[in-house]
């Protein structure tokens, strides 16, 4: 039977009231279709609709949710010596109105954009804080100093007391995941990762930061530890993300790897944003001149949420990244993309493509031929007019001389 959505839920909650209320409502409409329909099978419709494949299992999660906001043993788990780690501050006041009272830290680094190589530690938070000031128009050194204070929090993970590291399955995640991994000999006595790739009932499920602070709380007895494999993976896609190279990455985003199950598809949405070899677009860039093409002159704020909503496969950017992403689209020389007008906030400012970018989103032209700025993708460095990888319609890396 093919029905529209009864709700549109996005933050992980969900009141069973108001689901038997939905199933009541629809089963006039089933008896339209079968005179013997029953509110069971109404019941039954609503549940399969929010991802459950049972009434039963949809009134146990409900239940699981209001068990975990106020149940005793939830309060004694998380203690002030605890640290929260996320990649950014999304969940930091969730987690205090949950109740969690350990530390949160974050390292705010987005590791998906800008040059990332094998480097010292002095030398590699220089070559990221030099980009994340140009590309976000930051001051340089309130940059630095941010960047080298939460490196160096991320230094003492080794020896923390209780860490826990709160993580979804997209690539800025998975990502931050792999170095924080990385920068450990063995795995520590009492290192945890919260991971989670889609939430039961939310119909888009786009990240940790958009749930309720209850269903984080949920989320909390699901931590599992960190053991030695996962911490030797990690160093081994560490590396290969580093590498100027793809090849070994795109091995690795080939695996199934029991370690770190949400790594392998974070990998292969990561090696997207390599050049196609067709038009030199990175995927992100093809689904935006694509949506431009189709809407446009649209504003530059609905081309990121048709994106985040709809299109992306494995949504991993937040605005202002998705922002510095494009601008390079708009600011050559020879650019793909123009701003009818710029008085305006950037979320508000109309897209339209340019004659070349319909030519290069056609596949007649080729961007990279055309680029005026160097783009990197972890170690790939990504010079116009250059020699350079590229990446085939199986996700293959192939060299363009």
């Amino acid at each position: 039977m093919s029905q529209r959505p009864l709700s549109s839920n996005t933050d992980g909650r969900l009141n069973l009231e108001q689901q038997r209320k939905r199933a009541k409502e629809l089963l006039p409409r089933l008896k339209s279709q079968d005179p013997t329909a029953t509110l069971s099978q109404a019941q039954w419709h609503v549940a399969r609709q929010l991802g459950f494949s049972s009434w039963p299992k949809l009134k146990a999660h409900v239940d699981a949710l209001d068990f975990a906001a106020r149940h005793p043993a939830f309060e004694a788990s998380d203690e002030a010596r605890t640290s929260h780690w996320r990649c950014g501050s999304d969940i930091a006041h969730s987690l205090q109105v949950a109740g969690f009272k350990g530390r949160f830290q974050m390292l705010t680094d987005p590791l998906c954009m800008g040059p990332v190589r094998d480097l010292p530690g002095d030398a590699f938070r220089a070559m990221r804080s030099a980009f994340i000031s140009q590309a976000f128009a930051l001051d340089p050194t309130e940059v630095a100093r941010r960047i080298n204070d939460e490196y160096h929090q991320l230094g003492a993970l080794a020896d923390a007391d209780h860490s826990v590291l709160w993580c979804e399955a997209d690539a800025y995640d998975q990502l931050f995941l792999i170095r924080a991994l990385a920068g450990l000999e063995q795995a520590p006595r009492k290192l945890e990762l919260i991971e989670v790739d889609r939430i039961p009932g939310v119909e888009r499920f786009i990240g940790i930061g958009q749930l309720a602070p209850d269903v984080l709380a949920w989320l909390w007895p699901q931590r599992r530890l960190i053991d030695d494999e996962a911490v030797q993976l990690a160093k081994q896609a560490w590396s290969a993300y580093c590498n100027p190279s793809p090849v070994n990455w795109a091995q690795l985003a080939q695996g199934n790897h029991r370690a770190l199950p949400l790594l392998a598809p974070a990998l292969t949405r990561q090696l997207q944003e390599l050049p196609g070899r067709r038009d030199g677009l990175s995927l992100t860039e093809r689904l935006s001149l694509q949506y431009i093409a189709e809407a446009g002159p649209v504003p530059f704020g609905r081309v990121f949420a048709e994106l985040m909503g709809k299109r992306e496969p494995l949504p991993f950017l937040g605005d202002m990244t998705f922002h510095a992403l494009l601008r390079p689209l708009i600011d050559g020389d020879e650019p793909l993309l123009v701003e009818t007008a710029t008085e305006p906030e950037w979320p508000r400012r109309l897209l339209a493509l340019t004659p070349l970018g319909h030519a290069v989103l056609n596949a007649d032209a080729y961007w990279l031929d055309h680029a005026n700025q160097v783009r990197w993708v972890g170690g790939v460095c990504l010079e116009p007019r250059q020699p350079h990888w590229t990446l085939d319609d199986d996700h293959q890396p192939l060299w363009r001389d």
